[in-house]
């Protein structure tokens, strides 16, 4: 059920059984006399209507995706219903949230759903962006869509700005892969412990090889490492001297006081969730993130097997990632304490309980006979939990209570 709907469900009344469930459904689906689906493309949108009731959707037609055509198709469907509240929807996808922006700058309602989640026939084999625009329209109406959160523009921006550092850093990696495979390839091996250090990149000026052609691949390869390292330390500058302009900075430095969480963690965790107390559990959370185990029962079996990965991958990688830290005995080290000096006493405390809790369970289960990557992810999915009641907490609201709904 979408956002709607159960906000129209909280809207009706004291009722209980059969009879509230039908209330409810119906006082939600008069929430909008009329449902747009939107099969978005780069050039095109193809558009279907649903009006309130049993109706077949009618297909609109195709329009350019241009602002102009669609400021036009919006007063065109507004005329023409204009007694009715309408309810643009299309997937989320490459084309962004332009779209979405335009319809709620012209007082419409619009949603951005979920592409994983929408409802499709077991054996059906033709799709068109007819077929789509109509399907999108039909179960919109029937409130079978689940919208995505929308970031605001200040968040996309942030966003962007993570994900780029990201990306950089794939190609780091990647670069100092093609230049040890080359070197290996040679015969040439770093004798020191650590490899990419100051002392590593001195060594490799002393690689040389009796063809000429081969020294300048391994210059170029060398080149390759520096530049790349180069845009990663500039876009994380970049993040150091957006955050204390960013809204959600009060967020991030209570993060950053827990052990593992760094300014690149909480930047990322929050550029991609936004404000992580709309969530109204700390379970909910961990649900959206991919990070409980997925489940087939069926009569009396109950089958239960990895984690379901839905949701969103850059927050759950980053919280493999700091779980790996909770490894060592609980201990406030000198970073730590330096990092937490901006948090208030009471997420100082959430974040060394949560330290203690963490450290324990890791060991916990590595003495149950559990594998490193089983465990870092179940310290991980309690890792979520704690961040949420840290950003309860930090902005204002109950996290007592809902913590254990």
């Amino acid at each position: 059920m979408n956002q709607f709907s159960a906000e129209g469900m909280k809207d009706a009344g004291p009722v209980s059984g059969l009879a509230g469930v039908r209330q409810a459904v119906e006082q939600a689906a008069d929430v909008y006399g009329v449902y747009i689906g939107l099969d978005v493309h780069k050039e095109t949108i193809a558009v279907a209507v649903a009006e309130c009731g049993r109706g077949a959707p009618e297909y609109y037609g195709e329009i350019p995706n241009t602002p102009k055509k669609v400021a036009r198709l919006l007063e065109r469907l507004s005329a023409r219903y204009g007694g009715e509240r309408l309810l643009w929807v299309y997937e989320a996808g490459p084309c962004g949230y332009g779209l979405y922006r335009q319809i709620l700058t012209t007082g419409h309602d619009c949603e951005v759903v979920a592409p994983s989640l929408i409802p499709q026939k077991a054996g059906e084999r033709r799709k068109t962006d007819r077929r789509d625009a109509l399907g999108l329209a039909r179960l919109s109406r029937a409130g079978e869509l689940t919208a995505v959160w929308v970031p605001t523009p200040e968040q996309e921006a942030i966003r962007d700005l993570t994900r780029a550092r990201e990306d950089m850093k794939k190609l780091e990696l990647k670069a100092r892969q093609t230049l040890g495979a080359f070197l290996l390839r040679h015969g040439k091996v770093y004798p020191g412990k650590s490899r990419w250090t100051q002392a590593h990149f001195r060594w490799l000026e002393t690689v040389t090889f009796d063809s000429p052609v081969q020294q300048i691949v391994l210059q170029e390869y060398i080149e390759a490492v520096r530049v790349a390292q180069r845009q990663v330390a500039g876009l994380e500058q970049q993040m150091r001297e957006a955050l204390p302009h960013w809204s959600l900075a009060p967020v991030a430095e209570g993060l950053m006081a827990m052990r593992g969480i760094g300014l690149i963690s909480a930047m990322t965790i929050l550029a991609e969730l936004g404000d992580i107390s709309r969530f109204d559990s700390p379970r909910q959370l961990m649900a959206y993130l991919g990070l409980v185990p997925s489940e087939h029962s069926s009569g009396s079996s109950r089958r239960q097997g990895g984690i379901t990965r839905t949701g969103n991958g850059h927050v759950r990688r980053v919280l493999v990632e700091a779980a790996w830290n909770y490894r060592f005995p609980a201990r406030k080290t000198r970073e730590i304490e330096r990092r937490a000096e901006k948090a208030s006493v009471k997420v100082q405390g959430i974040a060394w309980e949560a330290q203690k809790r963490l450290c324990g369970r890791y060991q916990h289960l590595m003495r149950a006979g559990k594998l490193k990557q089983q465990v870092t992810t179940a310290v991980g999915r309690e890792l979520a939990g704690f961040i949420w009641a840290i950003a309860c907490e930090v902005m204002g609201r109950d996290h007592g209570s809902r913590a254990t709904a």
